[in-house]
């Protein structure tokens, strides 16, 4: 009976694990933090966070146990670092400058596709482009792409700004031209990525800033309309917009689907603070359903089957929110991680 016993504690602890996942918060501090979170309740695991030390990691990405994060400084410091992340701890593989020393500032956004990682420098108005090494380690810079201007708003848009990268699955390398008022993409081989650009304009004034691809739909968020467009893919075919700022506050952020695809939400800053909710139609169009408020300056945020995590710089905290399955909206738990000017989670 003891044994039994012993074995369906054992049992039991392994279910439990199950249910456990890596929260990565990226912050404008000193740092970002693991936690363990806790998925059947919705709440951090008792203990200290571990933390990975570098300046303004404001943004990562997550690949296996290797994590990729930007350091967002205005100068020739800026950087992105490779960790390797397990047994509790972080070990630094490397890091390399985010560009030349007039194009690699404010570097915003990192993706990778596990042979390259691609950089959004916002400052810089650059992409940089790097091979991976095998042990997951970034080679020195391999391209960089300089953005364009064109957008009408003089006092954001009147220097390049790039804000946001990504890989698709038919070897593209998709990026927004925030002061263009564009989406670009070029073409990804093995040998890294190509010359020619070719770029699908956006209403002008719409501020391209993060991008999301889900089947053969390319959603996109306008900082400064604070709409949402859909286009076809990769026919880069314009759908419809859809207003997401009610409050026309300029200052909409980050986009996300639930994992089942039925639901897009946005978080938008500056007035009226929260995450607008859209249900995903069977054409892939967006209607708006409803909307929460959040604390101040909500970036970004990550979304589970049936939790939202939302990051909000200027209280301190990622919020947690239990999240309804059927219609997609969201309560407040009243839970909170208190980290120092958190602008990134994301779960692993």
């Amino acid at each position: 009976m003891k044994r039994i016993l012993a074995l369906l504690a054992v049992f039991g602890v392994l279910c439990s694990c199950e249910n456990h996942a890596t929260l990565f918060v990226g912050t404008y501090s000193d740092g970002f933090y693991a936690y363990d979170f806790d998925l059947d309740k919705g709440d951090v695991l008792p203990g200290e966070p571990v933390k990975a030390p570098m300046p303004n990691p404001s943004f990562l990405a997550l690949d296996g146990n290797r994590v990729y994060a930007v350091s967002e400084m205005p100068d020739s410091t800026a950087s992105v670092y490779a960790w390797r992340y397990g047994g509790g701890g972080f070990d630094l593989l490397g890091n390399q400058p985010t560009g030349l020393p007039d194009g690699g500032e404010d570097p915003c956004y990192v993706s990778t596709d596990g042979r390259f990682l691609a950089v959004a420098n916002y400052g810089g108005g650059s992409l940089a482009v790097y091979k991976l090494r095998d042990d997951g380690s970034i080679a020195p810079l391999d391209s960089l792409i300089f953005s364009g201007t064109g957008g009408p708003d003089l006092s954001r848009q009147g220097r390049p700004h790039v804000h946001c990268a990504l890989f698709t699955p038919d070897k593209q390398l998709l990026f927004t031209e925030f002061s263009a008022d564009a989406i670009s993409s070029v073409d990804v081989s093995p040998v890294g990525v190509s010359n020619y650009r070719r770029r699908a304009l956006l209403p002008a004034d719409f501020g391209p800033r993060h991008l999301l691809l889900h089947d053969n739909r390319l959603y996109c968020i306008g900082e400064l309309s604070g709409d949402v467009a859909v286009y076809g893919y990769p026919e880069m075919t314009l759908l419809q917009v859809v207003k997401a700022d009610e409050a026309d506050a300029r200052g909409a952020a980050d986009l996300h689907l639930s994992p089942d695809g039925s639901f897009l939400y946005a978080s938008l800053r500056l007035r009226n603070d929260g995450l607008a909710i859209f249900r995903v139609l069977e054409d892939g169009l967006l209607e708006k359903v409803d909307y929460q408020h959040t604390g101040s300056h909500p970036r970004n945020f990550t979304v589970l089957e049936n939790w939202v995590f939302v990051a909000c710089r200027d209280t301190d905290e990622v919020e947690i929110y239990r999240r309804d399955k059927k219609n997609g909206s969201l309560q407040d738990t009243g839970r909170r991680i208190h980290v120092s000017k958190p602008v990134f989670v994301g779960i692993q």
